[in-house]
């Protein structure tokens, strides 16, 4: 058969088994055993008993249960009321005033958290209510939430690095420096955008609550105190080189537990939550990782990721062309698979185009992340739509349509990274040195 056949062949077996409702992991492997049974000579099961094994042994992946775990401590403190005690003031003076709460409560968030759909749950819970209550517009409020809630992707330490560094074989401490200038980027953008749609529609932001004075503000900023003390020890031990992302990770928990116990939300029952709650999102990962490296080996096997490296060379895209075509693709992959499955699920075929054209891994991380964010906010499958359809009732469509906006930052984001690479590679560059 030809790799056009088999190729088709693969892809109508994905959409098969995935339609008739079979876990994601179970799928890939399901995928991997037909391609090797039908086209290779290797037999599948020996292959798919070392690779699975070789995937769910990996030293680098323990970042990963420990870093969900840690931001399953978090998600049952009251650390995101804090945080909104906190920044609060020191938004009243900026044009959209307590919006701006939500991009920066975000990025703060998702510095101790990995998750974009925990990140946007989290502060929601803080946000929204508050928001409602001080009669800020309903639109702009849920869709600089679904925005800024991506940001627990890119800023790190985030779970999708963790899966893109095992997945490239790329350092996941050198993904998470890379993430935190990006981070910030479009962390301004959300911010500068709120200010324009401010300045365009000054009658819908309702005036300032309160006018404290600088000691004031400064004293109610002592809420933002624990939040702090976590980033800078979780990021502060990778970028300094004391400890490696796993390490990290540890320490990243040890902090959440101080933080619970000190802020009294320490029990033997949040704890158990927290623990199966981490164990059961860490086990679903796992197993589409573990899928997906099989799915990986077995198109090695057959040949299908040289080959379509070779016709796509053959098509002579400029690196430009190339990277707008694998955005477009991201994005539609992503109106019906999540991220972590999206990066798992294409890594095997992309990551020797990728190189071939002569484009670094470690920039590419942080556009799959990116684009991968897009996903999160589009519609019918983006995670974010459904975390704030549950919190808020509306229906999908309408938060699609009020985060639109912020879809397109990103858009802008991803140029500007074409653009000025260095804001990915300058900081991976100092730590090297």
């Amino acid at each position: 058969m030809s790799d056009i056949a088999i190729t088709l062949l693969l892809v109508a077996a994905l959409f098969v088994i995935l339609g008739s409702g079979v876990w994601i992991g179970l799928t890939l492997s399901g995928v991997a055993w037909i391609g090797m049974q039908l086209f290779s000579s290797r037999p599948a099961g020996d292959a798919m008993a070392v690779t699975i094994w070789g995937s769910a042994s990996s030293w680098t992946l323990t970042a990963l249960p420990l870093f969900v775990w840690m931001g399953e401590i978090l998600f049952r403190t009251r650390l995101s009321q804090d945080m909104f005690r906190g920044l609060a003031p020191w938004m009243q003076a900026l044009p959209g005033r307590l919006l701006h709460v939500n991009v920066v409560g975000c990025a703060i968030f998702a510095a101790v958290s990995g998750s974009s759909a925990a990140t946007c749950a989290t502060i929601g819970k803080m946000s929204l209510p508050e928001l409602k209550s001080r009669g800020y517009p309903e639109g702009i409020s849920i869709g600089s939430l679904a925005g800024a809630g991506t940001l627990g992707l890119l800023i790190p330490p985030s779970i999708i690095m963790i899966v893109y560094g095992v997945s490239a074989e790329v350092s996941i401490a050198q993904l998470f420096i890379a993430g935190v200038l990006p981070g910030v980027m479009l962390a301004g953008l959300f911010s500068g955008y709120l200010v324009y749609w401010a300045w365009r529609n000054p009658t819908l932001v309702p005036p300032a609550d309160s006018h404290l004075g600088l000691a004031a503000r400064l004293y109610e900023s002592r809420h933002l105190i624990p939040v702090i003390l976590l980033i800078v020890a979780v990021l502060g031990s990778i970028y300094s080189g004391i400890a490696t992302a796993t390490e990290a990770a540890a320490i990243g928990v040890l902090g959440a537990l101080v933080i619970s116990a000190v802020q009294g939300s320490l029990s033997w029952a949040t704890f158990k939550e927290s623990l199966l709650g981490g164990t059961r999102l860490y086990c679903m990962i796992a197993l589409i990782l573990s899928g997906a490296a099989f799915l990986t080996l077995s198109m090695g096997y057959i040949g299908l990721p040289r080959h379509l490296a070779e016709w796509i060379a053959t098509l002579g895209l400029s690196q430009f062309e190339l990277l707008l075509a694998l955005m477009l693709f991201y994005v539609l992959l992503g109106c019906f698979l999540d991220g972590i499955s999206m990066v798992v699920l294409t890594m095997g075929v992309i990551l020797p185009t990728i190189q071939k054209a002569g484009i670094d891994p470690l920039w590419f991380g942080i556009f799959v992340v990116l684009v991968v964010e897009m996903a999160q906010i589009t519609p019918p499958v983006g995670f974010n739509l459904f975390v704030l359809q549950g919190m808020t009732k509306r229906e999908i469509g309408w938060i699609a349509k009020v985060t639109l906006p912020f879809f397109l930052l990103m858009i802008a984001a991803v140029g500007l990274i074409w653009l000025f690479p260095q804001i990915v590679t300058a900081l991976p560059a100092q730590m090297r040195q």
